[in-house]
């Protein structure tokens, strides 16, 4: 719901009007962009009559909203949200490249992989301490020694760290330690989990299940933001499908309809997406074209050797190539953005 504030309104009756619809347990969001002041109302407003609101005398109207997802979805926050962890950013025209290898494996092979990749202009260090895998017999990760060579790798490069968490008993060390948590797309619909890395109020990397829907998630991100965190990043990263040929379906029509529908930024995964090396290149740059706000890669220094992901990760000479490339795309798509306002 939406109420429309009367342009005469005195601001001492908006701001009484805000503490009641507070006191209701309503969250209550100024929707900024608009010629008209408007506020935001979610929660559970099933009990309430629509009468219960014209009351306040400040209200002017209300428009409802048909929407699930009320935080994440542009009605209530026309502008788009920019994620911030150190120096780098996500969303609003900034783009971001998160790279790394699917997992970490060693103090020598991360920080390999982190001073290749921020050489060639990396934003963010992605590496897997927490691995959740299809075998029981497959390597799981490091856990807790991850996340401290993570943190290491870091220190000598000054790349956020963005690493999955499993389990709410970890919460405590990825609070300290991670700067950008990710769900992975086997836990977008652990409620409990979202309710509680929410509650750090840390930024997000939510990827989407393997066969959720684009509004399922955008009400895993309504989640995120109900618990305590404004800083939600989706991740494109392929949903399964009847084809064969290529490990998943990498969904590129869903980077344009996330960004009509949430103010969030909206990245890609090309080597979930496709899992295999020599498709990440052009999945990642159709993804540019696209208009994703960023990408996530991975890269190993000696793919053949892998603990994890081993073929679809990219090496650093292959990643550095792929970044030139990407920004000739920006470019090209931007000159054409230019071109279309003449």
């Amino acid at each position: 719901m939406i109420l429309v504030i009367r342009p005469e309104a005195p601001e001492a009756a908006v701001e009484a009007m805000i503490r009641d619809l507070k006191g209701m347990g309503l969250k209550v969001q100024p929707i900024l962009g608009t010629s008209e002041r408007m506020l935001g109302l979610a929660g559970d407003l099933g009990g309430y009559p629509d009468d219960a609101f014209t009351r306040f005398e400040a209200v002017q109207t209300i428009l409802q909203v048909r929407e699930p997802y009320k935080l994440a979805g542009r009605r209530y926050h026309p502008a788009d949200t920019v994620v911030t962890a150190g120096n780098s950013r996500i969303g609003g025209g900034h783009f971001a490249v998160i790279a790394g290898p699917c997992s970490v494996e060693s103090e020598d092979q991360i920080l390999s992989v982190a001073r290749d990749i921020a050489g060639s202009g990396a934003t963010f260090l992605r590496g897997g301490a927490f691995k959740p895998r299809t075998s029981p017999y497959a390597f799981h990760g490091l856990g807790l020694d991850g996340l401290d060579l993570l943190r290491i790798a870091r220190q000598k490069t000054g790349l956020p760290i963005v690493t999955e968490i499993m389990s709410s008993d970890y919460l405590d060390a990825f609070e300290k330690y991670v700067d950008v948590i990710q769900i992975g797309a086997r836990n977008m619909q652990n409620f409990s989990l979202l309710r509680d890395v929410a509650s750090l109020g840390k930024p997000v990397l939510l990827k989407r299940g393997l066969s959720s829907t684009i509004e399922e998630l955008l009400m895993a991100a309504e989640y995120l933001l109900n618990g305590g965190t404004d800083q939600v990043v989706l991740c494109e990263r392929g949903i399964r499908t009847f084809e064969t040929a290529t490990r998943n379906t990498l969904d590129l029509s869903a980077i344009p309809v996330l960004k009509q529908k949430t103010h969030l930024p909206v990245i890609a995964d090309p080597s979930h997406g496709t899992g295999y090396w020599h498709l990440v290149e052009p999945m990642a740059l159709a993804a540019v074209a696209a208009g994703a706000d960023g990408l996530i890669i991975e890269v190993h220094n000696t793919p053949q050797t892998a603990l994890c992901d081993g073929p679809q990760s990219i090496t650093p000479e292959v990643f550095h190539q792929l970044m030139k490339k990407i920004q000739r795309v920006r470019r090209a798509v931007q000159g054409a953005d230019s071109e279309g306002e003449k």
